[in-house]
C-alpha cells in the first residue's frame, strides 16, 4: 500500500511541476488544425468513394 501511495505522489508531483500544459490559444489553434484535417479526410475518403462507385457501375453495366 506505501508503494501505491508513493506511486500516486509522484505521479501527482509530475504532472504539476514537470509537465507543461498548453495554453487556451494553443489548444485552440491545435483544435482547429484536427478539425481542418478531418474535414480533409473526410473529402478524401467521399472521393475515392463516389470514384470507386463509379467505377464499379460501370463494371456491372458491361455485363
Amino acid at each position: 500500500m506505501r508503494k501505491f501511495i508513493a506511486y500516486l505522489k509522484d505521479v501527482y508531483n509530475e504532472m504539476v511541476r514537470k509537465v507543461t500544459w498548453p495554453t487556451f490559444d494553443e489548444l485552440q489553434v491545435q483544435a482547429l488544425i484536427v478539425l481542418i484535417a478531418t474535414v480533409i479526410l473526410a473529402i478524401v475518403i467521399l472521393v475515392i468513394d463516389v470514384t470507386f462507385k463509379g467505377l464499379m457501375n460501370l463494371i456491372y453495366s458491361l455485363f
